[in-house]
């Protein structure tokens, strides 16, 4: 059985990015409800005894929409933080020759996510066959996973991401997204990615989710 992963900071700590009750909603009820979905989709089924790696990349149909959906925000919620932070040396580099400077990549990224139609997720991705830093957009829980592309960051667009707090201003919720981007963690999964290619998801996935 899966359970829903602890958040790594306190709901009230965000400030005028998500409030607690955002993350009531957005973390207690829709990850709760992917999680739990995901666990009675699994019953009698041969994904039941499956890590949550070979389900998102195995699966499809709702049972696929529900296990990406959980690794999806499992990524997400590791992506922001508190205050932002440093970015490594590697990860500057990387983003300044592939998007020509960090502006460059802000502007790209944020034009990305906000134009993304619909519902879904804007996401950085190392390509380990180019070996370049890439932005993917994905509808609904469509995630790079399956393409063999690996996530170093990403940013939730579906409405209740950012609704309760910014009602339809999601440039305004983007905005504070980017001053909000947990660079520590987003540098750790870039090396991860080189290092070991989509390999280091499945250890991502897995190390969150032991009891799979």
């Amino acid at each position: 059985m899966f359970k829903l992963r602890e958040l790594p900071y306190a709901k009230d700590s965000m400030g005028d990015f998500l409030s607690p009750v955002t993350f009531d909603f957005h973390y207690g009820k829709h990850h709760q409800t992917y999680v739990n979905n995901l666990n009675n989709l699994i019953q009698d089924t041969e994904f039941a005894s499956k890590d949550l790696f070979a389900i998102v990349t195995k699966a499809n149909g709702g049972l696929f929409n529900n296990a990406a959906q959980v690794y999806n925000h499992d990524f997400y919620w590791d992506c922001i933080a508190p205050t932002t932070s440093e970015m490594s040396s590697d990860v500057k580099d990387a983003i300044s020759k592939d998007f020509g400077s960090i502006d460059s990549f802000k502007e790209s990224y944020l034009k990305a996510a906000t134009g993304l139609f619909g519902s879904g997720w804007c996401w950085l991705v190392y390509n380990p066959s180019s070996q370049k830093l890439e932005i993917v957009q994905t509808s609904n829980a469509a995630t790079p996973v399956t393409e063999g592309k690996v996530p170093v960051l990403v940013v939730d667009v579906w409405e209740h991401a950012y609704y309760i707090d910014h009602k339809n201003a999601r440039a305004a919720y983007l905005d504070k997204f980017y001053n909000h981007i947990n660079w520590k963690f987003v540098s750790e999964a870039y090396e991860w990615a080189k290092k070991e290619g989509v390999n280091s998801v499945a250890f991502y996935m897995n190390d969150l989710h032991k009891e799979a």
